[in-house]
């Protein structure tokens, strides 16, 4: 893959990544509730579902989806079915949350890998982005390499920008900030799960 078509594919991932949305918000709650080693977790394993959908988008499943309404329906409403469980956690979340470092973290570090996954794995709207991403690049006379460049780029662009938000965050004194309000954050988060989910299904 040529210098200029990379750099281009970069920008395009990076502006992707920074655009606020559900990931950013679980991503965020993970951090204010279970702390840096949370965060990190949520946005590696965000990472993990990206890679599964950009590789499979690369190998051309993301046109049998396309192409069979059926299964991308299943995707989706299973993705709206995520959402909702994600903002009703967010909702009937408790409010006493400033006490953290007495109690322990209030997620898991499983908990955390879950959702962190499963918000970029139930999310079928990176099929199709994916897809008219990839389009642009992809080469027919190119070897395997350049697939897994392309691949290789949107994850570790996806991934390195959510963990810099952890870390920046857990390194500063806005995260005190953010746990001091922790319930104020888990409603905003839940408002907008919701929001996403109606979206996603209508």
């Amino acid at each position: 893959m040529e210098f200029t078509a990379w750099a281009s594919l970069a920008f395009i991932c990076m502006m992707g990544a920074m655009t606020p949305g559900p990931s950013l918000a679980v991503v965020l709650k993970h951090t204010v509730s279970g702390g840096r080693m949370n965060g990190v977790v949520a946005s590696l394993a965000h990472g993990l579902g990206i890679a599964l959908y950009a590789t499979l988008t690369v190998i051309g499943l993301a046109i049998i989806i396309k192409e069979t309404p059926w299964l991308f329906n299943v995707i989706k409403y299973a993705g709206v079915i995520m959402l909702l469980w994600l903002a009703y956690k967010s909702l009937t979340s408790k409010a006493a949350v400033t006490k953290l470092d007495e109690q322990g973290p209030a997620v898991t570090l499983k908990q955390s890998f879950l959702h962190g996954f499963f918000i970029a794995f139930f999310n079928p709207k990176l099929t199709i982005f994916f897809l008219a991403l990839f389009g642009q690049f992809v080469d027919e006379q190119a070897g395997w390499q350049h697939s897994a460049i392309m691949v290789a780029t949107v994850v570790s662009t996806d991934t390195l920008w959510y963990c810099l938000i952890v870390i920046v965050l857990s390194q500063s004194n806005l995260l005190v900030k953010l746990k001091a309000n922790a319930h104020i954050v888990d409603k905003v988060t839940g408002i907008g799960l919701l929001a996403v989910a109606a979206r996603v299904a209508l």
